[in-house]
Formats: C-alpha cells, sequence, structure tokens
C-alpha cells in the first residue's frame, strides 16, 4: 500500500512557494518599528506573488501557444491583484493603530462633518470652531442621554406671534398630529384632513461682518391648504372587511420618517394609511375598546396605542405587525407619549396612576396622583379646588421628567426617580365662570350656599418640545398656555401665552375697547372652543427659525359632550402659530440684544 512517502517524486503535488507569515495586529503595548515592518512585509509579499504569476503564464505560453487570449486574462489577474495590493496597504494601516488612535481618527471624522454642516450657515470660522461646534456636542450627547439640553423658553418671542385660523367644516376635531410641512387632524363625523402648513420666507444673513443684516419678513398671513382627505361610513360596522373608520376618530399619529399616519377610533380600530396618499395599509383590530391615543417611538416606526379596554398595545409598522399587549392599569388608558428610548409613558383616567412602560426590561413604573393642593389661594373658593378625579393627559420632556394633566385643572411635574409629583401648578387655566342663581336653583330667590363652587377647567391638552424646558397646555379659556421648566427641573413657570382669553371681548356696550382696556387692534383674538390636541415642530435647523404650533379646536371635548361652546365664534378647526426666535447680538454687532420685529398679533383670517 503506497504511502506520501513511497510516491515518486513526479507524482507529488507541487508546493508554491512559501509566502511570509500575515504581520499579527498591533496590541497597545507594540512599539512603532514593529508598525513599519509590518507596513513593509505585505508589499514585499504581493511583489513576490506577482513574479510568481509572471513565471506560470511564460511557462504555460512555451507548453501550449494554441490557446488564445491567456495573455489578456493574465493582464486582467494581476491587475486585480495590484488593486487588492493597495487597498491591502489601507487596512493596513487602519490595523496597525491602537484603540486609542481609532478613536481620534473617529472623533476628528465627526468633528469634519459637523464642520462643513455648520459652515452652510455662513459664520467665520474662529465663531465655528469656539462656538457652534461644540454646542452641536453637547447637544448630540445630551440627547443620547436622553435628558434637557435646551433652553428655548428664552429664545422664542412669544409675544410676536402670528395667529392664523383654519376651519375643518365638519364636528368636532378630536386629535392633531403634525410631521412638517403637513398636519393631520380627525373629527368624530369620521374624517381624516391633510393639511400642508405655509412655509417661512426665506432670508439669508450675509456672510461679511460690516454690513447689518435685514430683518426676515413675517409671516405670510396664509390658511393651510386642505390637500386631501378620507371619510369613514358609521353603516359599516359590521363589515369585517371595510378598511375605514365606522367610528368617530379619536387619535392619530405621524411618524417621523413621514412614511404612515395612523389613526385610532371608537371603532376598536387602528389604520395605517400612506402619509403621501391615504391609503389605507393595514388594519389592526387587537383592541377590544375605543382606541384613545397613538404614539410613535422617536425616530422609528415602532407604533404604541392605548385604549379605553385598559392595555397599552406595540406595533411595529417596519412590518405592519402587532408585536405585544401590556397590562397594569385599572381604568380606561386616555394617552400615550414616547420618546427615543424603548418605552413608553401612560395615564389610567380614574386609577389616578401614570405608568412607565420599559418595553425591553418588560417592567412598569407607577406613579400614584391624587394628590390635594393645600396651599392658600386668595380669592378662590376652597371648594373649587377639588381633588384630581381623572388624570387625562400626559406628556414627556425627557428620559426622565414627564408632566400630566388633569380634570382638577393641575398640571403636575413628575421625576422617574420619585412617585410623588415633584410640583403640582394648580388652576393652570383658571376657573369657569361662576352659575347664575336661576340657572343654579329653581326658587325665585336660592340660598347662595346653594350656588355650586366655580369648576376649573380641565387640562385638555398637554404637549411638550421633546428634550427642551417648553411646556404647552390648553382647556376652553380662550389661549395656549406655555410654562417652562425651572433650571433645576423642580418647578414650572407660566411664560406666555398665544391667543386671547375671554376678558378680551369687546365690552357689552358695542365699542372697540374690551373688558381690560386694550384696543382691539393691539389684542390676539381669543380662540373660540375646546382646544382638544396640540402638534408642535421646529422651523429651520434646530429651531433656528421658530416653532409652529398647531392647535386642534373644537365646539366638545373630544371624548365627550360634557362641555360644549356655543356661539357664533365657535368653529371647529384648528389655530397655528407661528413663533419666532428672539434675535441674538452678533459678535460684529449687527443685531441687538433683545431686539424683535413687529408685532403681528391679531393676524388671523376668519
Amino acid at each position: 500500500m503506497s504511502s506520501f512517502f513511497t510516491v515518486p517524486g513526479a507524482q507529488k503535488k507541487r508546493k508554491r512557494p512559501a509566502a511570509p507569515d500575515a504581520p499579527k495586529k498591533r496590541v497597545a503595548a507594540a512599539s512603532k518599528s514593529s508598525a513599519k515592518s509590518a507596513k513593509s512585509a505585505r508589499p514585499a509579499a504581493a511583489k513576490q506573488a506577482a513574479s510568481t504569476t509572471t513565471k506560470r503564464r511564460a511557462e504555460r505560453d512555451d507548453d501550449d501557444e494554441s490557446i488564445s487570449g491567456s495573455d489578456s486574462d493574465d493582464d486582467e489577474s494581476i491587475t486585480s491583484a495590484s488593486d487588492a495590493t493597495s487597498d491591502s496597504d489601507k487596512d493596513s494601516d487602519n490595523e496597525g493603530e491602537t484603540a486609542a488612535e481609532k478613536r481620534l481618527r473617529l472623533a476628528e471624522r465627526y468633528l469634519d462633518n459637523v464642520r462643513e454642516h455648520v459652515d452652510e450657515i455662513g459664520f467665520d470660522a474662529a465663531e465655528i470652531d469656539r462656538d457652534l461646534i461644540a454646542e452641536r456636542l453637547q447637544e448630540d450627547v445630551a440627547e443620547s442621554k436622553g435628558k434637557v439640553y435646551r433652553q428655548l423658553a428664552s429664545e422664542l418671542a412669544f409675544g410676536s406671534a402670528s395667529q392664523t385660523l383654519f376651519r375643518s367644516n365638519t364636528n368636532s376635531v378630536t386629535s392633531i398630529a403634525a410631521c412638517a410641512p403637513y398636519v393631520y387632524t380627525t373629527t368624530k363625523d369620521l374624517f381624516l384632513h391633510k393639511w400642508r402648513i405655509q412655509d417661512l420666507p426665506q432670508h439669508q444673513y450675509p456672510q461679511t461682518t460690516k454690513r447689518k443684516p435685514k430683518k426676515p419678513p413675517a409671516p405670510p398671513k396664509k390658511r393651510p391648504e386642505l390637500e386631501m382627505w378620507i371619510k369613514g361610513n358609521a353603516a359599516k360596522q359590521q363589515d369585517k372587511d371595510y378598511k375605514r373608520h365606522s367610528g368617530r376618530i379619536l387619535a392619530v399619529a405621524a411618524s417621523s420618517d413621514g412614511k404612515f399616519v395612523v389613526t385610532g377610533g371608537q371603532d376598536k380600530k387602528i389604520i395605517v394609511y400612506d402619509a403621501e396618499t391615504l391609503k389605507p395599509l393595514r388594519v389592526f383590530t387587537q383592541h377590544r375598546d375605543a382606541v384613545t391615543g397613538l404614539a410613535f417611538r422617536r425616530g422609528t416606526n415602532q407604533l404604541y396605542s392605548c385604549s379605553k379596554d385598559r392595555t397599552v398595545k406595540v406595533f411595529s409598522l417596519d412590518e405592519l405587525a402587532y408585536v405585544e399587549t401590556l397590562f397594569g392599569h385599572q381604568d380606561e388608558v386616555l394617552d400615550i407619549d414616547a420618546l427615543a428610548q424603548e418605552r413608553c409613558i401612560s395615564v389610567g383616567a380614574r386609577d389616578r396612576t401614570a405608568r412607565l412602560w420599559k418595553v425591553a426590561e418588560e417592567t412598569q413604573l407607577v406613579f400614584r396622583g391624587g394628590a390635594v393642593d393645600k396651599k392658600p389661594h386668595p380669592g378662590v373658593n376652597p371648594r373649587s379646588l377639588l381633588h384630581e378625579g381623572s388624570m387625562d393627559r400626559v406628556a414627556m420632556i425627557d428620559d426622565e421628567l414627564f408632566v400630566t394633566g388633569s380634570d382638577n385643572g393641575s398640571i403636575a411635574l413628575w421625576s422617574v426617580a420619585k412617585k410623588k409629583p415633584v410640583f403640582i401648578q394648580p388652576l393652570a387655566h383658571g376657573l369657569d365662570p361662576p352659575l347664575a342663581p336661576e340657572a343654579a336653583s329653581a326658587e325665585a330667590h336660592p340660598d347662595p350656599k346653594a350656588i355650586p363652587a366655580p369648576l376649573p377647567r380641565w387640562i385638555t391638552a398637554l404637549k411638550t418640545i421633546p428634550y427642551s424646558d417648553v411646556i404647552l397646555s390648553g382647556s376652553w379659556d380662550g389661549h395656549v398656555r406655555i410654562w417652562k421648566l425651572s433650571e433645576d427641573k423642580k418647578r414650572i413657570d407660566l411664560v406666555g401665552t398665544l391667543g386671547g382669553s375671554p376678558e378680551d371681548q369687546p365690552s357689552e356696550n358695542g365699542d372697540d375697547q374690551p373688558n381690560n382696556g386694550t384696543p382691539k387692534a393691539q389684542r390676539p383674538r381669543p380662540i373660540h372652543g375646546v382646544i382638544n390636541d396640540i402638534a408642535v415642530f421646529e422651523r429651520g435647523d434646530r429651531g433656528q427659525d421658530g416653532i409652529c404650533i398647531v392647535a386642534a379646536v373644537a365646539k366638545d371635548h373630544r371624548l365627550g359632550r360634557w362641555t360644549v361652546n356655543k356661539g357664533n365664534g365657535v368653529r371647529n378647526g384648528g389655530v397655528v402659530f407661528e413663533v419666532p426666535k428672539v434675535p441674538k447680538s452678533l459678535t460684529n454687532g449687527a443685531h441687538k440684544e433683545g431686539e424683535e420685529g413687529g408685532d403681528v398679533n391679531g393676524a388671523d383670517e376668519d
């Protein structure tokens, strides 16, 4: 039996010339000389392999000259070998670096990208290197940690906001969602509307440092344009294959990438639409009761929904699939919100709890409300300071802070580190006017004690600008209130209002002087009706051109008719507020600190 050692030499397999071993990766303690030898070994090995290939080609040509095309094939192989050699040289440069050198190289590449992006603004290089790049790095780190990093409240000129009204000519508007430049509204009579918001005028500041830049023109007074709409049919409740709503639409959400729009309604359906055409793509029927809230995870297509069936459900719209159900609430879940992390927060109405759902960890944190404000309020009937009965609204500030709104008119600030509110702002939107004696009792001369105390206005809408100190709230007092989170993150303070209040109405004698003495031309128009929802998006890069706030206004509450606003001025639709930035002083002194544009309040169109 033959073996390798007994086979004749002519039959043995020809061995190729041994190539030098590949250089090993350099560790942290390696010297620079070893790195240079590793780099020089690769070209030497490539040259030896190329010369060997050339010799073999010559031998094949001598043995068989009848084969055609062999020269061109070998040329291509040599070319590819040289290309591979050059690529290997680049790889070897990166392979020889330490972990610290790699971090430095990636950091330099990141700074180059940031510098190219910031350079488009047009400031000088010194200011870019000193201020803008450092600010952008701080913001990126803070956003990755999920904490507040932008102090926007002091940078926004709420007193110079423009106000534009648009009507839907439908029943009450229940919800609103924004994905710039579009906003989507839903109504109780089964409409889904797609509106296009006006574009701000384009303005460019000169790159020279001597000329004074012109003030940007005011936004044109123009209503949003209704691009398209889709309507359901209430008569199709028994049709399981019907891909539209057959009950009141109570919630709407839009994905940040502009691909999907999702609605939820009283018919227990969640319908996913193509955002461009409003074509229904998928209908989810996992909920067993009315869907009251929808929220997208920030920057993704993961969807969270809440319902009156006391559950929170998770969906993935990339696969158009249902994921899981979260249990815990003891009453109907009325609102939900989410940010970048894989978690969401919901409020459970009369169970008076807010629950933070950590989806990945499959855990939840419970925050219990129902606190009574024991501080004295001069001029307020103690009976008006009701115990919190229902927790209706929630909005996340960052991954550690959130706010809730209740039917007793209070806004509570919460921290994930505490089970009780950090701060409570009572009567955030004031009290309703007291009832007339004849309306409160059928007696000719009723006892004053029989007249009920004025009730607080509910918090019917609550919204934040994520990772900033701006909080927006709405009710039926005629305006949107803007609150600022304090620097120590332990309280909220009122910094401004948008829209007029009922006290701004003209006096009863018919003159142009409202009840508070302010001329009609100098006061903002009041918002007639209930503010059921608020949407907000930033103008320009990271809000450099201000923010746009859109409020959904209706004659009654989105979930019922506990409060009905009647009158000629009450309309179903929305109000758009364009809030500009406060101009900052530039290094050349072109702007003065606090310089603002003209007041364009009262610019709405009826």
